[in-house]
């Protein structure tokens, strides 16, 4: 049973902005919370959940990893995003398997699943292979969502992070992601996309792609708010999906300017709200899905309480006048020693 539910129009004083209709809400068993999803605009994937959870922990914690999506599946959690990085798919896989043994879920088809190639396997020959990997340490037949993780090809290895410098190697775009479009069409990835990615990479994608890009998961917040990419994106009919919504942590250790926002603290305080709440509500009201990692049971639970009341006009522009600071940058995949030998370091910059 579907109701109708649309976030709130779009504000005058921010004519960049653009918010997805489409959406629908589906009915969540008793003490979970019912959370609105959105039609992808290509590939054959269920409706994406608006929130989601992410598990990209450092250093990866395996077993906290499976009782914390456990944890988020009992209070109504039906999206998870992992990458082959962050050393979570194969407890992630087993908290999915756990829970529709204990009935918390029907099945697996009750959980849209993202993962992410990632560079050392940005190469046409192992595309293929690497969401095998992936769906064997998922213990699934498929992924909902498989994105290229970032606009940077390394030489094929293990995963190591940070990358040394001299491993960069120019990224082969069209053989890259026809190989994506065969895992598409072979029903291993129900969708396939993006991550990091900018106006500049995504036409590079556009111009060879017969199957577009589903999905552009990219950092995004109040203190980075992305509105020449939303613009575009929403032009081409490319979903945004946004990770470090709560601000992320700060590589440079200057703390985290979303949580540290006087103004987004004030509108906090005047709506009875947690800052984390007032960022993911606006973000939602963008027509862009979050994707926030926490392990902590009260905060997954308050990060899904944002679709029943709303932020005014006041509040929308208030916030598009927040200072902008990006946190994740092309070049912090790297080491600081050795020297880039084959690559531009222009074709790292992941900032617009």
């Amino acid at each position: 049973m579907h109701a109708n539910q649309s976030p709130s129009k779009a504000r005058s004083q921010e004519p960049n902005t653009h918010v997805t209709s489409g959406r629908r809400t589906v009915m969540a068993s008793k003490g979970t919370t019912a959370v609105p999803e959105v039609a992808l605009g290509s590939g054959n994937a269920r409706p994406m959940p608006v929130v989601g959870m992410g598990t990209a922990a450092i250093p990866p914690a395996p077993e906290a990893t499976k009782d914390a999506v456990l944890a988020a599946i009992e209070v109504g959690y039906r999206h998870f995003d992992t990458a082959a990085l962050y050393g979570t798919e194969k407890p992630l896989g087993e908290a999915v398997a756990e829970a529709a043994r204990r009935g918390l879920i029907q099945s697996r088809e009750e959980v849209f699943v993202t993962s992410k190639l990632w560079c050392t396997q940005c190469h046409p020959d192992l595309v293929l292979p690497a969401l095998r990997q992936t769906l064997r340490n998922l213990q699934m037949e498929y992924v909902d969502l498989y994105l290229i993780h970032w606009p940077v090809a390394l030489k094929p290895g293990p995963i190591t992070f940070p990358a040394k410098r001299e491993d960069a190697v120019p990224l082969d775009v069209e053989g890259v992601w026809r190989a994506m479009e065969e895992c598409q069409r072979l029903g291993l990835a129900k969708a396939i996309g993006v991550s990091n990615f900018t106006t500049k990479h995504l036409d590079k994608v556009l111009a060879v792609a017969t199957i577009p890009p589903a999905v552009n998961q990219v950092e995004l917040n109040p203190v980075w708010q992305q509105r020449t990419l939303r613009t575009y994106c929403a032009e081409k009919g490319i979903h945004v999906a946004a990770y470090s919504p709560l601000g992320g942590q700060n590589l440079d250790g200057t703390g985290n300017a979303v949580m540290a926002s006087e103004v987004l603290a004030g509108i906090a305080k005047a709506r009875g709200k947690t800052i984390a709440q007032v960022s993911l509500r606006w973000i939602y009201e963008q027509g862009v899905t979050s994707i926030a990692k926490s392990y902590n049971v009260e905060r997954l639970k308050q990060n899904l309480e944002i679709f029943d009341w709303e932020l005014t006009d006041e509040d929308w522009l208030k916030i598009s006048q927040i200072q902008q600071k990006k946190v994740v940058k092309g070049i912090d995949l790297f080491s600081r020693e050795g020297e880039f030998t084959s690559v531009d370091t222009a074709d790292l910059d992941v900032v617009e």
